[in-house]
């Protein structure tokens, strides 16, 4: 049988349900550019430079050299000169990066458990 369909409510709900625990937790708050710009570090291919950033957010590098600066500072991502072109900046994952992304998947894991179980229950009674 095919899981049910999450309405776009209900997918809102799941962000908001994912981003509420991430404010409430101990620990620094992502604005939505830092957290944009780290999960396409974490999840796009790589390598990524800040260029390339840039244009696959459609957003000013200076935008994006700040929220570097942000993920730099929590140790999110490490920032390297491109060795073949030096002009270039590399931007790199770090274990802690890594874990603040096991924490967000977990997070948004539950978020979305508890959404696809009420929208069953719902169906159910329906």
């Amino acid at each position: 049988m095919a899981p049910p369909q999450l309405s776009s409510d209900q997918l809102v709900g799941i962000l908001r349900d994912t981003i509420v625990p991430l404010v409430r937790r101990d620990g620094v708050d992502l604005s939505a550019r830092q957290l944009g710009v780290f999960l396409t570090c974490y999840l796009g291919e790589g390598p990524h430079t800040v260029r390339g950033l840039a244009h696959e957010l459609n957003v000013s590098k200076p935008a994006i050299t700040r929220a570097l600066d942000r993920l730099t500072e929590l140790d999110y991502v490490r920032r390297k000169v491109d060795p073949s072109d030096r002009r270039s900046v590399l931007v790199q994952r770090t274990v802690k990066g890594a874990a603040f992304l096991r924490e967000i998947r977990h997070i948004m894991t539950d978020a979305f458990t508890t959404h696809r179980t009420e929208a069953s229950s719902r169906r159910a009674a329906g």
